[in-house]
């Protein structure tokens, strides 16, 4: 549900669903975001909505980022690095999959390791694994 009231907009949790032939994901249980908006309208800004892992394991990936791919010290690592981004080809993704496998205790499937293209992808899927060990 979302609904506009003087300058923010709300929206509440519910549950989203729509066919899978049209490659959409169903939504369950998103939990309550309010943004600003200013008297004319919302401004065109980029907006997202994610089901963050907690902090502790965002910073942990993002040292565990560095560490693999031997960045410097003041190199900020955040949960929207991309490992692109930080200079990581297909091998230290590999290799960052791994370190990550070792860290926590899990095994990440090929098809899921795919899909990891930034520190919170990687935080978001360690903490899924996490809850079906």
């Amino acid at each position: 549900m979302a609904s506009v009231a003087g300058t923010s907009i709300s929206l509440a949790a519910a549950s989203f669903s729509s066919k899978q032939a049209q490659g959409a994901t169903r939504f369950s249980n998103v939990p309550l975001v309010s943004v600003p908006a200013n008297r004319r309208g919302f401004q065109s800004r980029r907006f997202s909505v994610s089901c963050a892992a907690k902090p502790e394991t965002v910073d942990k990936v993002s040292a565990i980022v560095k560490k693999q791919l031997a960045l410097p010290e003041d190199t900020s690592v955040t949960g929207e690095s991309k490992f692109a981004s930080l200079g990581a080809d297909s091998l230290d993704t590999v290799e960052i999959v791994m370190g990550l496998e070792e860290e926590f205790g899990i095994s990440v499937e090929e098809e899921s390791a795919q899909t990891i293209a930034t520190v919170q992808d990687a935080a978001d899927l360690i903490e899924k694994l996490l809850e079906t060990k």
